[in-house]
């Protein structure tokens, strides 16, 4: 009897025993498996999933009405992803399908899925900057300001040409480009034309305080003609400091009812910008913006003027003078006149200078 009950007691600790490893080789085997589950959630929602160039950050522009797969297709495109599998399963699990908002954002190396899917989904995008200068015409600004939002260049130019549309600003199609004032402004990319510009009319009328508005009343001018004016001063010299000198010819004249016989508004009129000297035969263009057939100031500006251009009007210099010319050392500045004897001599000066570098036109 006592051997039976070794035996059996033998037995049942065997039993145990194995039992006891089954369940540490299946918990061991659970553990693997979570690890193993636990390390692919990691790489899927943690590990880091960009790449851009040199460690930099790339800027990733969603245009208006993209979907899931045009999203995909820029960010595979560009390289900016670099495990598709695991971003568009973490994409679909956090229903990014759903909720792509256009704009620019801004995309670091490194970021991981769940960074960049949040990213996205939050429609935080980054603002960029709009600077425009040195603008002549309606095309030029429609193409400077649709290369940098997304705002497409026919579209701003249709609304530039819509008579309607500018009229509800205050302006015609002839001076609307006075509306703009060259400077550096924080846009969202996805900004639409019409947002451009009531944007750009928004900081017009912060421009004209009650101050600056007092004195363009005590010229007798409106905001509009200091900004045609202040379109002739800019193309006249780009000597800033000489500016408001300019300014004070041209308000001179128009005193005592001359015209204004500026060579920048006949440039213009001829649509030749590469005109460097105004002859004779320029002068007899049949066009509003002949300032030297017309009296008064041209209908619209011939540039959009620079904030100082403007300003140099509003604070012009107060002199006697009524003629200006070149210098002959051609260094960019003018010499004044008040009498036309001296002019004649100064111009006398600075035509012999240009036949001597032989520039006829």
């Amino acid at each position: 009897m006592a051997y039976y009950h070794s035996r059996y007691s033998n037995y049942s600790r065997k039993k145990k025993s194995k039992f006891s490893r089954f369940i540490f080789i299946f918990l061991a085997i659970l553990l693997i498996a979570a690890l193993g589950v636990g390390y692919q959630l990691w790489v899927v929602i943690f590990k880091p999933n960009t790449w851009v160039p040199d460690k930099q950050v790339a800027s990733l522009y969603i245009t208006t009405g993209s979907g899931f797969n045009d999203l995909k297709a820029q960010l595979y495109s560009s390289g900016l992803v670099i495990n598709r599998k695991t971003f568009e399963w973490l994409a679909g699990k956090k229903n990014l399908a759903a909720n792509i908002h256009p704009g620019r954002y801004l995309i670091d190396h490194g970021m991981n899925n769940n960074e960049l899917i949040n990213l996205l989904r939050s429609g935080q995008q980054t603002p960029v900057d709009v600077t425009f200068n040195n603008i002549r015409t309606k095309p030029e600004l429609a193409h400077s300001i649709g290369a940098q939002i997304e705002a497409d260049s026919a579209d701003l130019i249709d609304l530039l040409n819509d008579t309607v549309f500018v009229k509800k600003y205050g302006f015609n199609r002839e001076n609307i480009l006075t509306m703009f004032l060259p400077n550096t402004y924080e846009f969202y990319w996805n900004t639409t034309a019409k947002d451009f510009f009531e944007r750009m009319f928004s900081e017009y009328n912060k421009f004209w305080t009650a101050d600056r508005i007092e004195k363009a009343t005590a010229l007798e001018l409106t905001p509009v003609e200091v900004g045609i004016l202040a379109s002739i001063v800019e193309k006249e010299t780009n000597k800033t400091d000489e500016m408001p000198a300019i300014a004070g010819v041209y308000l001179n004249r128009l005193k005592v009812g001359w015209r204004l016989q500026a060579d920048p508004t006949i440039v213009y009129a001829w649509g030749d910008f590469a005109i460097r000297r105004v002859l004779n035969i320029h002068k007899l263009i049949e066009s509003p913006y002949n300032t030297y057939q017309n009296y008064g100031l041209p209908p619209g500006p011939i540039c959009i003027p620079s904030i100082v251009a403007v300003k140099s009007v509003l604070n012009h210099d107060d002199h006697g003078y009524l003629f200006f010319c070149a210098k002959d050392d051609f260094s960019g500045y003018h010499v004044f006149a008040k009498t036309h004897a001296q002019h004649t001599i100064n111009a006398n000066k600075y035509r012999r200078a240009l036949d001597e570098r032989n520039i006829s036109n």
